[in-house]
């Protein structure tokens, strides 16, 4: 304490949203302290690190849905206004158990800042690319390192660009990230993870291939084919190509669902989620796919290939 009778301390400010954290959530604070002949005060109070809780940013409203909560900030933009955004929450968690079951909390906790900057700062990745996301499953501030992700945060000024059905097609992609929290591992192939999240996105769509992996198709027409299923390092967020690696893994999936059934995509899911590879991945992923599927990684490659040049003619 200096002379003037003020002092500077640390706190950790922890919240619990009731009904949705399953934990704290620890906001790392500093604080300058004024003493007076009343008692101590507080003169500022400002983050000390990590992202900031939401209502740093300004006045938080709250939306709430029958199975989901959205708290965003100054209403957010345009039809991500918190009311409209439960409403695609409500819709995503109904998709995602009639496939995945009821194995989980069965409800979201949604983010929505006013800006994309905001998004970022939220984010705490600046890491390029991650602007233009429409929304990203996170685990909340503070949680252990080993804490699954449980909320959705949205970026406003992507999200409302997009159409109602790709609005829903968003988050319900998110809300299976969060279902399927306890059976994803570092292990899991994105390609899988990613590939069932979209497939469950565009389940009953009654979309054609070429209009959900429009970019892919253009390659295809222009002669510009993988040779591989994609690698975790091409999901990168800035990676080039980004929107043809999902769209290479939504169809993955999808020759899953329509050869086996999505219950077998589902059970696949669970089996790769259950079993940790020895030294070659490859040779495990091979192993599990010869079990549940009834073929090999190689195999599986060659179908999927052929779905990719099929494209071209969709």
């Amino acid at each position: 304490m200096d002379a003037a009778g003020r002092c500077a301390a640390t706190a950790e400010l922890t919240v619990v949203v009731s009904g949705y954290d399953r934990q704290p959530v620890v906001h790392p604070r500093r604080l300058a302290l004024a003493r007076s002949a009343a008692g101590w005060r507080v003169e500022r109070e400002e983050g000390a690190g990590g992202p900031p809780p939401l209502w740093d940013l300004g006045t938080v409203r709250a939306g709430a849905g029958a199975r989901c909560l959205v708290l965003g900030v100054d209403a957010g933009a345009g039809g991500g206004a918190p009311a409209g955004l439960a409403a695609v929450g409500d819709r995503a968690v109904s998709a995602v158990e009639a496939l995945w079951g009821t194995a989980w909390a069965g409800r979201l906790l949604l983010e929505l800042p006013a800006t994309g900057e905001q998004f970022t700062r939220l984010l705490a990745d600046e890491r390029p690319g991650w602007s233009g996301m429409a929304a990203v499953t996170v685990a909340a501030p503070g949680a252990p390192l080993n804490a699954p992700a449980d909320r959705i945060l949205v970026n406003p000024e992507t999200y409302a660009g997009l159409s109602d059905f790709g609005r829903q097609v968003v988050v319900t992609h998110e809300a299976v990230h969060v279902a399927t929290r306890a059976d994803t591992r570092a292990w899991t192939p994105l390609w899988l993870s990613e590939g069932a999240a979209d497939w469950t996105g565009y389940r009953d769509s009654g979309r054609a291939a070429h209009r959900i992996a429009p970019e892919l198709a253009r390659d295809v027409a222009d002669g510009r084919l993988p040779t591989a299923l994609p690698e975790d390092a091409a999901f990168t967020a800035a990676g080039e190509g980004l929107a043809q690696v999902y769209e290479q893994a939504w169809l993955a999936c999808d020759l899953i669902a329509r050869r086996y059934g999505p219950q077998r995509l589902v059970d696949l899911y669970r089996a790769v989620g259950a079993a940790a590879p020895g030294a070659d991945r490859q040779a495990w992923l091979d192993g599990l796919l010869r079990e549940r599927l009834g073929l090999g990684l190689a195999e599986f490659t060659r179908l999927w290939l052929a779905e990719v040049r099929a494209l071209a003619a969709r």
